[in-house]
């Protein structure tokens, strides 16, 4: 698989200075490729997962990864479609309309299991930011190699909550723009899962001459996940039994 520097990407998301945009470059193929031998997989009769109530919802590429989004997870409410516009469709619709009687898929009541092993085939983004609001970035590493994928400037009068949304927009956005399956996205922060969920970013910053910058990213941010749909699971990193996400940038 052959990294193609995508112009759009990067100027919606973040910029890049020369020396950066050929870090970006190496360590992006290096990513994709892992991830390419890792995590392709073919089938003659693909179908599409729809998860309307589980750990992360949307429409996802294969049962493993629809799996991990309703296993043990108390009420969750799935079911597959031979397609991806019929998934598509689905999914924006009241899921009591595609289940009912025996067609209905929910998964079993069970008791919360230990978090186990983190996943090293995935993306984990992270935020820092010195004050509040203060200067402000954002980075997705890769979790298997610790390698940087991606990392923005310095934003004046930011939060940490922006930075983390901005970097799981980011990280989806890429891993759409490459095609890639089976690769999941961690993030620490609930209130960024929850923005992107709901397609805005909820921020009570109020925009001014000094953090211009920050919403013109928070703008575009919000235009992808209005104009596009993703499979990308996105999980929440727990600290508590793994430590630090590898993103973190060790400042605390």
């Amino acid at each position: 698989m052959i990294f193609k520097y995508n112009r759009k990407v990067t100027k919606n998301f973040a910029y890049y200075t020369l020396e950066n945009v050929k870090k970006f470059n190496i360590f992006a193929a290096e990513f994709l490729n892992i991830l390419y031998m890792a995590g392709k997989t073919y089938s003659k009769h693909p179908k599409y997962y729809v998860v309307w109530v589980g750990r992360a919802t949307g429409v996802f590429g294969t049962w493993d990864a629809c799996k991990e989004q309703v296993d043990g997870f108390e009420g969750a409410k799935y079911k597959s479609f031979p397609d991806r516009e019929s998934a598509e469709a689905a999914y924006h619709d009241d899921y009591k309309k595609h289940l009912h009687g025996g067609a209905a898929h929910s998964a079993a009541k069970k008791a919360k299991q230990p978090a186990g092993k983190f996943e090293e085939n995935a993306l984990a983004v992270d935020a820092a930011c010195s004050g509040n609001p203060g200067d402000m970035e954002y980075r997705g590493v890769y979790v298997k190699t610790g390698e940087v994928i991606f990392q923005s400037p310095v934003y004046k009068c930011g939060t940490n909550n922006i930075g983390e949304f901005l970097a799981i927009v980011h990280g989806l956005a890429l891993i759409k723009k490459q095609g890639l399956t089976d690769i999941i996205i961690y993030s620490d922060s609930v209130t960024a899962q929850s923005w992107v969920k709901k397609k805005k970013c909820n921020t009570k910053i109020i925009p001014n001459p000094n953090n211009q910058k920050v919403f013109e990213r928070i703008a575009a941010a919000e235009k992808w996940l209005q104009e596009n749909t993703y499979t990308t699971p996105i999980r929440k990193w727990d600290t508590d039994a793994w430590g630090e996400i590898p993103a973190d940038f060790g400042r605390k």
